[in-house]
């Protein structure tokens, strides 16, 4: 991989950026430069004692995780800081070697295993045997952005292989959520496997990206090194309240299935209308065009910010959070387009 491991790496959301850099007031922005869920999970209110008492590990919300996920018990499930906080801490507990990441996915896994001392290459999915060369392998499972989607079966063909060299394969399962456990090929029930790691979290189907809360799911003895890197109370009393109260609530987590796969649907029928072939997920959507710089800053002027990639140029796209939200947007498309000919 040839980014640098001190580089700051570029995520969507950044809509103060866009705000300053276009002079467009930031509460006049549409920002679909995330795959957040802007329908977010209505948090009930927070009782007193989850902002005064230290989080307690005793609390049952590593299991109420665990049946949530599907996990084997709750000791193959570590609350996190947001899955990022893992991200950053499991290359340094991994054997140093040569990782294989997809060229275009998650942008923080190359430089994390880079400043750990690892070695990056690219992963070539179109292959069912992994190259001899290969230790640890990481998926985003469905990929951000691309979309592409694993089957389960591939995933455990490979950590076989892995495991036999002692290696990891790491599976982040971000947007996993939004299929139902049925459809969306997560390996959350076989983390009792050394050398499986899977991640986990609420932040994007839930809309609860701001409580910074995730899932590290393994093997006991690799998550307790992972507890010990990663120090004590790393998860609110507040955020452990709202996971818990959104892990519980089925009925809105069906509906909100239901709901999103509506809106995806709308999403790629307007990109089609437009003239692109896009790929999508029910969180978001995303095309690839030459044109992707000029119809990004085409949009930019009409207050809707998207996130960019150069290698291949694309745009992703998220979910309008209103009917309002959706006429400005289709509104702003039709004359980015039409600007950039």
């Amino acid at each position: 991989m040839s980014e640098h491991p001190a580089a700051l790496v570029a995520h969507g959301g950044n809509l103060h950026e866009a705000a300053e850099r276009y002079g467009i007031a930031w509460d006049a922005w549409i920002d679909l430069s995330t795959g957040i869920n802007p329908h977010g999970y209505p948090v009930p209110p927070v009782p007193p004692t989850a902002w005064r008492r230290l989080p307690d590990d005793g609390d049952g919300f590593a299991a109420c995780a665990a049946r949530y996920y599907g996990a084997p018990d709750a000791h193959h499930v570590l609350p996190v800081a947001g899955s990022q906080a893992a991200i950053r801490a499991l290359p340094a507990l991994l054997p140093l070697a040569r990782v294989a990441i997809a060229p275009l996915t998650y942008g923080e896994y190359a430089p994390a295993f880079a400043r750990a001392g690892h070695e990056n290459v690219p992963l070539d999915v179109v292959h069912d045997t992994l190259p001899d060369s290969v230790t640890h392998v990481v998926i985003v499972n469905p990929n951000n952005p691309t979309t592409t989607h694993l089957t389960a079966a591939r995933l455990l063909h490979w950590h076989t292989q892995l495991a036999s060299r002692g290696g990891t394969l790491v599976i982040d399962e971000a947007f996993a959520d939004a299929f139902g456990h049925e459809q969306s090929e997560t390996l959350a029930h076989a983390t009792n496997r050394d050398g499986l790691v899977v991640l986990r979290s609420p932040g994007k189907f839930f809309g609860l990206a701001g409580v910074r809360c995730g899932f590290a799911l393994g093997a006991p003895a690799l998550l307790a090194a992972l507890r010990a890197h990663l120090g004590a109370w790393t998860v609110s009393g507040p955020a452990r309240h709202a996971v818990t109260h959104a892990f519980e609530d089925s009925a809105w987590q069906n509906a909100m299935r239901v709901w999103l796969a509506a809106e995806s649907a709308r999403l790629v029928a307007l990109l089609r209308a437009h003239g692109f072939a896009p790929h999508a997920t029910p969180l978001f959507a995303w095309i690839t065009d030459s044109r992707a710089a000029a119809l990004q800053d085409a949009l930019a002027r009409r207050a809707v910010w998207t996130r960019r990639f150069d290698a291949p140029a694309s745009l992703r796209f998220g979910l309008p959070a209103s009917e309002d939200e959706w006429q400005r947007f289709e509104g702003a498309l039709e004359q980015a387009v039409r600007a950039i000919g």
